[in-house]
């Protein structure tokens, strides 16, 4: 069973549903230690008091809001825990809507909520159903670790999942990201659609969903380990300098793509159109006012 990270409820109008707040993912990247390489001993950072100039314990640090160098307003854990917030033991759902509608760069890491007890096993499975049969997900605020957040509550199999999600004020304006104005003919985006065709998908299965970058770590500390050379890095592709022609690169792909999935045993390829008869002047007019936008002035 996952360590339990928070404890509290979700309250749902007038219905409270104890739970548990468990990690619902798992970190198999491979962490290293700071080491002196001459020795290889380790290298550990020291907490230093910079007015006394000597290491503090743990016991000894708290937090600090500073107003100016010399005025620091020092705020206890203990303050913070009893903040007048609603939200400070519960997940206020305040709001259900399509997932759809909710820009996924907002949606951060998910937890598993788990129900606390017998007691909550009934609440927690009619908002579990209801959620299912509505197709929606529901918005929430809770307040952990000092602040409070928003929050997204969705069905994943039998199980309520929590998605952190970011403040609007806290997505960056992209506008002035946009690309200077260039022109893309119909038939680049049939190829491009076409290409994306057989690149499709209904899983995450198979050898390109692979963590490669760690199986290649792993096998670097094995081969240091019994003190032979590793394996030698693939030689990367020469580039050749001049403009690439966009659309024999977008149906050398198409080939290329076609040929991995009959290999590969995948369902039938189907073609896109080549040709397209409505014409796509006003979609450019409705571009042209997106990059004309004014940055969104943050909340």
């Amino acid at each position: 069973m996952p360590r339990t990270v928070w404890s509290g409820a979700i309250s749902f109008g007038l219905v409270t549903v104890p739970i548990n707040v468990v990690s619902a993912v798992e970190d198999h990247s491979i962490h290293f230690h700071r080491v002196h390489l001459p020795d290889m001993a380790r290298v550990r950072t020291r907490k230093v008091c910079e007015l006394e100039d000597r290491e503090v314990s743990s016991s000894e640090i708290g937090k600090g809001y500073e107003i100016s160098r010399d005025h620091v307003i020092p705020v206890t854990d203990e303050e913070l825990r009893d903040l007048p917030l609603p939200t400070a033991k519960a997940i206020e759902i305040v709001a259900f809507m399509p997932l759809s509608s909710i820009d996924p760069i907002r949606i951060g890491d998910g937890y598993y909520l788990a129900p606390d007890g017998q007691v909550a096993a009934k609440p927690y499975k009619l908002l579990r159903q209801a959620l299912a049969r509505s197709s929606r997900v529901a918005v929430a605020r809770y307040a952990w670790s000092g602040r409070e957040r928003l929050g997204l509550l969705r069905i994943r199999d039998d199980v309520i999942v929590l998605h952190a999600m970011r403040w609007p004020d806290e997505i960056r304006d992209p506008s002035s990201l946009t690309p200077p104005p260039t022109e893309v003919s119909d038939e680049e985006i049939d190829r491009a659609l076409a290409l994306m065709n057989t690149m499709t998908r209904d899983d995450l299965e198979g050898p390109e969903f692979r963590d490669t970058y760690t199986e290649a770590v792993a096998k670097l500390i094995e081969a240091k380990r019994e003190h032979r050379e590793p394996a030698p890095a693939p030689e990367a592709a020469e580039e050749s300098g001049q403009l690439v022609d966009l659309m024999a690169a977008l149906n050398e792909s198409v080939a290329k793509a076609k040929a991995s999935r009959s290999d590969g045993g995948h369902a039938e390829v189907h073609e896109m159109p080549t040709k397209r008869t409505a014409k796509r002047a006003p979609a450019k007019k409705t571009a042209a006012k997106k990059t004309a936008r004014k940055p969104r002035k943050s909340a």
